[in-house]
This record gives structure tokens, C-alpha cells and sequence, in this order.
């Protein structure tokens, strides 16, 4: 998985499977772990390998840059991922960047949210919403 640092934006490599550990920048040795926003899955390999080896659950917003509604969920998603910083970990897919992707898991509309855990979806749901209306729904 490529993590940006938040303060200088250097892009770092980490394993799925360390996302809860600490670890800091490797240019300005800022904090770059836990998790406290959503991360873009640049490719399919860093989606299945942030499925499979994560060791929180994985929250994964399928959306795209031309609709609205994921617009409105984005800030939403920040507060969920800030929230539950080190439990949760929020990801992004653009479906217009891996349309592979949302082909495999039957994404009809956007934005859609599937959690996974231990592997498997657990929960979906569609639409915009709240942040406090998404942890309702998938039971967070």
C-alpha cells in the first residue's frame, strides 16, 4: 500500500498487514500511522492485498471524481476515518481508475460503501450520507 505523509506528501510503501502499527515518514519522519483518513487503492494488486492482510476492518468507498453525491460523502469519510483512527481502516477506489474493480463487486451506483472483514464483505451500502448515519448502518 503507498500512504501519502500528510506533511510533506512523500509517497511511503507499507504492507496491508502493518497499517495498524507505527510507522513514520521515510523523507520528514512524520507520524504516518494509525490511519486517520481514507487512502486511494491505486491498483487492483493494493486493493486485494488491503482485504486480505489488514488486521481492522476495511471500509472501501467505490466512487468517482465526475459524481456529486461522492463528493458529499468525502468530507464524511474523513470524520469516520479520523474517528476511528487505528480500528478502521477507510479506503478509496475510483471506479473510472480500476473499473475492474467495480465490476467484480456489482457497483451499480456511487457512492457505495462495503466493509470487509477478515477478507470477506461484511456489510454495503449505497447513497451519500453522514458520517454518524454510515457507522449506524454498518454497524460500526
Amino acid at each position: 500500500m503507498r500512504v501519502a505523509c500528510s506533511s510533506c506528501q512523500t509517497q511511503n510503501r507499507l504492507p496491508a498487514a502493518r497499517l495498524l502499527d507505527k510507522a513514520r515518514c521515510a523523507s520528514c519522519k512524520s507520524p504516518l500511522l494509525p490511519l486517520s483518513r481514507p487512502i486511494a487503492v491505486q491498483s487492483v494488486e493494493d486493493f486485494e492485498e488491503l482485504v486480505r492482510d489488514a488486521k481492522a476492518s476495511v471500509l472501501v468507498d467505490f466512487w468517482a471524481a465526475w459524481c456529486g453525491p461522492c463528493r458529499m460523502v468525502a468530507p464524511e469519510l474523513e470524520k469516520l476515518a479520523a474517528q476511528r483512527a487505528g480500528q478502521l481502516i477507510v479506503a478509496k477506489v475510483d471506479t473510472d481508475a480500476e473499473p475492474q474493480l467495480s465490476a467484480r463487486f456489482g457497483i451499480s451506483s456511487i457512492p457505495t460503501l462495503i466493509l470487509f472483514r477478515s477478507g470477506k464483505e461484511a456489510k454495503r451500502i449505497s447513497g451519500a450520507m453522514s458520517a454518524s448515519a454510515m457507522a449506524a448502518q454498518l454497524g460500526l
